[in-house]
């Protein structure tokens, strides 16, 4: 069987790709020595940007095609923010407790001047496919939903306990991993990239 590794410091992130994965015709797995290789440097405007350049970084230590993906969570209140800054939106050093507080911080900030903030967000993952140095494709995912005034639940990991989708009427973290990768970002830019031409391609050994 074909393998397809995923360059991620993440296990959160790692876990939702192995079970976007489950029933895809090649292995997922971690990059091998991922851990052990410099970290690559994401100071891209965006998300695309971003992903490119991780892919890039990594591409070369693999043997076959390798993914990275940048992600994060868009609030329009705060103008898209914290975007691309996610998973530091309270520092360098920031965990997902200090973040989530921080942005009900903002977002109450908001309130307390403009009488309301709009609370509607969206998370965003954007995916790049790589043979070493060479970019076979980008893909793009997105879930609506919006910020509560405070966490429920205790699954999945970063924003979701804040995260609530009104399709399912609950928060991504009161939902099963299974469950939140049929509807959520990672899970639809997996997606494509596994319908893509270019990892069909190297799984019947065209490339």
């Amino acid at each position: 069987m074909n393998k397809l590794h995923c360059a991620t410091g993440n296990p959160g992130k790692l876990l939702e790709f192995q079970t976007a994965a489950r029933d895809a015709p090649f292995e997922l797995d971690l990059l091998p020595n991922y851990r052990l290789l410099p970290p690559a440097i994401e100071d891209g405007a965006t998300f695309e940007e971003n992903a490119i350049k991780k892919a890039l970084h990594y591409g070369p230590h693999a043997e076959g095609l390798l993914f990275a993906d940048d992600s994060g969570l868009e609030v329009d209140a705060l103008g898209g923010a914290p975007g691309v800054y996610s998973a530091r939106f309270a520092g360098p050093h920031a965990t997902d407790q200090s973040n989530n507080l921080l942005l009900l911080e903002k977002l109450h900030g908001l309130e307390k001047l403009h009488g309301v903030a709009n609370r509607a967000a969206r998370f965003v993952c954007v995916i790049a496919l790589v043979d070493r140095d060479r970019v076979l494709g980008i893909y793009r995912g997105s879930v609506e939903g919006e910020i509560l005034d405070g966490p429920r639940g205790t699954g999945g990991f970063g924003y979701d306990p804040l995260f609530y989708f009104p399709a399912f009427g609950c928060t991504l973290a009161e939902i099963t991993t299974a469950q939140k990768s049929s509807i959520d970002h990672r899970g639809q830019a997996f997606r494509a990239m596994v319908q893509s031409y270019a990892l069909r391609a190297y799984i019947g050994g065209k490339l």
